[in-house]
């Protein structure tokens, strides 16, 4: 279990909640993603703090009517981020789109892929942990 002295000041709880999309028009403040996760100044992921602190990386994916969904952040080689969710488990993982590029700061929106589908999420807060 991660506790706060495991955390390097980098580390940010972003909250992403589903923004609107079709079936959705004002999007849904009841699903969305929690991660702890290393951020630079700017607000993107540091791949750097990443690479030294990955076990304490987490995910959790919400959504009404189902159990949440826990894994960890995780880096292909070539850069590109995902969400694992079982270790081993190629069928269970989800893409986020150029999150190397992305900023995460609150009003940003971000997209996560899963299969060939992807969907939009706004980033609505960005703290320390």
């Amino acid at each position: 279990m991660t506790e706060l002295k495991d955390l390097t000041p980098r580390f940010r709880h972003v909250r992403l909640l589903l923004a609107r999309e079709k079936g959705h028009p004002s999007g849904d403040r009841d699903e969305g993603y929690d991660l702890l996760v290393p951020l630079d100044e700017a607000g993107r992921l540091d791949a750097a703090e990443w690479k030294t602190h990955q076990q304490h990386c987490r995910v959790r994916h919400f959504r009404p009517g189902e159990d949440d969904r826990i894994g960890r952040l995780r880096r292909k080689p070539g850069g590109q981020w995902y969400f694992d969710y079982v270790e081993g488990d190629d069928g269970d993982d989800e893409v986020g789109f150029r999150f190397g590029e992305e900023r995460f700061v609150t009003g940003e929106y971000v997209s996560v892929g899963r299969g060939e589908g992807s969907r939009t999420y706004q980033v609505a807060r960005v703290e320390k942990p």
